[in-house]
């Protein structure tokens, strides 16, 4: 009774697919008669092979029986091993282990059904092995025959118009360089490979698809020039290596500009997509300032991370902020029980609580908007989550903006973090994670000092035991509200003025992806290791970036000149800011951690009853508006403050 419903379900599916779903029927029917046709041919090349002329002993009935025997053998095998889902134009060293699992399956059942039959009297012992070898060349010789044809028929339209695509240069002569050489074989692609430099002399000289590793990144000028004689220069340098990061781009950006190229990277390995237009061209991307500062990824224990946060109630503070949604999404990858999204913005509220939903669509999620200088409103929010992990990401942190609004930064930063930290404890919260700034360290503005007084009040608080209360501190995140990274970009899409405070001006810098993947780790790291209370985990941040030097290079990513196409003009220090920040203060003891990336330091401590007496006098100035009241708190518990400090 199945087969009428059978049959009407395939003549639906060829009636709905038409001459397509017979196109593939029939080429995998081509390719399995094919195979059979190539087994009992091999029996009869392997015995000649074996026998030369001595086969006219075998009658033909013989001949034919064992033939038989063993093409029928070859079909069932080759059927159960689904050697036809493959497309020959591909064929690879995949379809050439699957050819030889069958050839060794087909000869293993044809020796077990000859011994059962003629104790393998008849044939010559030898011909087994021989029939192995045969089979496995009249099987996959022609599939790879036919790929060979098929990539040369492509290569020679390609290179009748050799004179319409861009010449480019590869460093790195790794898999994704590989890659791309295939991928430009096989489409109608933009670019020609003229050569390939590498990052060791050991592969100099040596090919990839035939394209010759010309020499090494260092000798980029002399390979450019060599090019340039034998015909057009290379117009573009392309990054294949994943490993080539940071210092080493701006040094090949410096040399592709010197050279008169462009500098492109190709994307991650995993990350290879399909590009516009015709064929499947792998896509190749701007160099962005984000590989200008990037540093080698750090190897970090995800075990503890996911420990950490697996199956636990995690509430975030200024979720919906640069930081505070890059938490929110590297947490909700980690599988918590719930996560509650505490943010004073509705907008941003609102599209982080969507980014979630798509993202991880079964998490329980709540989008509470609250402000944390809101004493009842966080503790109801406490009391009504029962948050079990707290990371607090919500601050004022534009500098010359809380320097004008003094009391509104001490307000949220200060008062605004103890609001928060006393509901983590009073609720039974098991870590509490205060993200911090290297602006606390030697301020010289208010932002930084408030970041310093919410640090000591961590600090203190953590000592008192229960909840433990882990600070991180970090410099400048790239792409953060506020950053002068976005800054340039508006300022170069706009034509120009690039405006840079001061030509000495240094930053350090790091991916906001990378912030929080360290942010996590300590907090894992901090969890456990209750020995380190009181102290603070610094994310090591690399060599600081001079400003001046990060606009040029970003002006010149966008394709213009600096001081000719777009100029650069200096504005001088704004109030609070300073030429050079820090990590640590000089007083401060460093120490290693057991996380690469992540150091640990030993402000000084102070009294938490001092500290909330401290506080609670800047509660009373805030209320009457006073700010030297404020500045004079600031004094007592942040005494490095200097305000009249710019360098």
């Amino acid at each position: 009774m199945a087969w009428p419903i059978e049959y009407a379900m395939v003549s639906q599916i060829t009636t709905q697919h038409g001459s397509h779903v017979l196109k593939i029927y029939n080429r995998a029917n081509i390719a399995f008669f094919h195979d059979v046709i190539m087994a009992s041919l091999s029996f009869v090349i392997a015995l000649f092979l074996r026998l030369g002329s001595d086969i006219e002993f075998y009658s033909t009935d013989q001949l034919l029986l064992a033939t038989g025997l063993f093409t029928g053998v070859a079909a069932i095998v080759f059927r159960a091993m689904r050697m036809y889902r493959g497309v020959w134009r591909y064929a690879s060293l995949n379809d050439l282990l699957n050819i030889t699992k069958s050839a060794s399956l087909v000869i293993l059942i044809f020796l077990v059904l000859l011994f059962m039959t003629t104790r393998l009297e008849d044939l010559p012992r030898s011909l087994p092995f021989i029939n192995w070898f045969v089979l496995i060349a009249l099987l996959g010789g022609p599939r790879f025959l036919y790929r060979l044809f098929k990539d040369r028929r492509l290569e020679f339209k390609l290179d009748r118009n050799t004179h319409q695509r861009i010449p480019v240069l590869l460093v790195g002569a790794g898999d994704s360089a590989e890659l791309f050489i295939r991928d430009l074989a096989r489409s109608d692609a933009n670019y020609r490979v003229a050569g390939i430099v590498s990052g060791t002399e050991a592969r100099v000289g040596r090919d990839i698809h035939g394209v010759e590793i010309l020499g090494t990144i260092e000798q980029i000028p002399t390979v450019f020039k060599d090019l340039s004689r034998l015909g057009p220069p290379p117009q573009r340098l392309i990054v294949t290596s994943e490993r080539i990061e940071g210092l080493e781009i701006r040094s090949l950006l410096d040399t592709a500009d010197t050279l008169g190229m462009t500098l492109a990277r190709l994307p991650a390995l995993t990350d290879f997509k399909q590009g516009v237009g015709a064929g499947n061209e792998i896509a190749v991307r701007p160099i962005d300032v984000e590989d200008l500062l990037g540093r080698p990824q750090t190897a970090l224990d995800r075990e503890a991370m996911e420990k950490l946060i697996l199956g636990k109630r995690v509430l975030i503070t200024g979720a919906g902020g640069s930081i505070g949604s890059e938490l929110v999404r590297q947490i909700s990858d980690l599988a918590p029980a719930s996560i509650a999204l505490v943010e004073n913005s509705e907008f941003n509220l609102y599209s982080i609580d969507m980014e979630l939903s798509k993202r991880h669509s079964n998490l329980a999620r709540e989008a509470l908007i609250g402000d944390i200088r809101d004493r009842p409103r966080i503790d109801h929010i406490f009391a009504e989550t029962k948050p079990e992990l707290v990371f607090h990401a919500a601050a004022l942190k534009h500098v010359p903006m809380v320097e004008a609004n003094i009391l509104e930064g001490l307000t949220t930063n200060v008062l605004g973090t103890m609001n928060v930290a006393d509901a983590a404890r009073a609720a039974g919260v098991t870590t509490f994670v205060q993200i911090s700034t290297d602006k606390a360290v030697n301020p010289t503005n208010v932002m930084g000092a408030s970041k310093r007084m919410a640090e000591s009040y961590c600090q203190a608080i953590d000592l008192e035991g229960g909840t433990r209360f882990v600070t991180v501190r970090f410099g400048n995140v790239l792409g953060s509200t506020g950053s002068v990274v976005e800054l340039f970009r508006k300022q170069i899409s706009e034509g120009g003025p690039v405006t840079v405070t001061d030509p000495e001006m240094k930053r350090y810098f790091m991916t906001v992806r990378e912030a929080v993947e360290l942010v996590l780790a300590a907090s894992a790291l901090g969890s456990t290791q209750l020995d380190q209370a009181g102290k603070i985990y610094v994310l090591e941040m690399g060599e600081p970036v001079l400003i001046l030097d990060l606009a040029k290079q970003m002006i010149r990513l966008a394709g213009r000149v600096p001081e000719e196409d777009i100029e650069i003009i200096y504005t001088g220090l704004r109030p609070g800011e300073k030429l050079f920040e820090e990590i640590f203060h000089g007083s401060e003891e460093l120490g290693a951690t057991q996380q690469s990336g992540i150091l640990l330091a030993a402000p000084r401590l102070n009294d938490l009853a001092v500290v909330r007496s401290e506080i609670t006098a800047l509660s009373h100035a805030i209320e009457a508006n006073d700010q030297d009241a404020a500045r004079a708190v600031i004094l007592n518990l942040v005494p490095e403050y200097n305000p009249s400090q710019n360098s």
